[in-house]
């Protein structure tokens, strides 16, 4: 099985929205992408690009991507095939390469919804309806909205250096309603307190 996790040549914003317009799923870019896509420029070198894709669609997906792609779920650290009708039940990410040996060009992010609902993983108190998860550019290209998005990056297990910047170009940008979205929902997470707690406080007194 394939063990060339930084082999990765990422697929250009407008090739993803060629190759996933004519899927019938609800999508959208996620990651650092979808931060860019938010403030209308690229603030940063991307390593690789996200997309979103709720889990009931999964097979959906799964069935377009196979005619041309090669397709892998990765868990626990190691990458295996994701085998036709397998329905993924606790795999979240799955990487995408034209071929077995060929660089991985994009990645799958797997996210649950219920009742009409996105939930967060990570804390599943956290919800939001499915239909105010995704914002739009002025284009048309579907992003996860910023204060969704700053949740994943604060609510990893490290807050890497990336993670970081794009939290400190996106903050100023955002709403009073978002900040108290992503300040209520990190407390959810965090009770005990967060590093980015102070700032996105003082971001609304400025």
């Amino acid at each position: 099985m394939r063990r060339d996790y930084d082999n990765w040549q990422p697929l250009s914003v407008a090739e993803m929205v060629s190759l996933m317009s004519p899927i019938p799923v609800t999508w959208c870019f996620a990651g650092g992408w979808a931060l860019d896509l938010f403030m209308g420029r690229q603030t940063r070198e991307h390593g690789d690009i996200d997309i979103v894709l709720f889990r009931d669609e999964q097979l959906t997906m799964f069935n377009e991507l196979a005619k041309n792609w090669k397709i892998y779920k990765a868990y626990q650290g190691e990458l295996s095939h994701w085998e036709p009708g397998e329905a993924l039940t606790t795999v979240k990410d799955i990487w995408v390469s034209r071929d077995g040996h060929s660089p991985f060009a994009f990645q799958l992010m797997l996210v649950d919804r219920e009742e009409g609902e996105w939930i967060y993983r990570r804390e599943r108190v956290i919800r939001r309806p499915e239909q105010d998860v995704i914002a739009m550019t002025t284009e048309g290209i579907p992003f996860l909205k910023p204060e969704i998005q700053l949740l994943y990056k604060g609510g990893g297990s490290e807050i890497r250096k990336k993670d970081q910047q794009d939290f400190q170009n996106v903050l100023p940008l955002l709403t009073s309603e978002e900040r108290k979205w992503l300040s209520d929902a990190l407390n959810k997470q965090f009770p005990g307190g967060h590093v980015w707690l102070s700032d996105i406080i003082n971001a609304g007194t400025n």
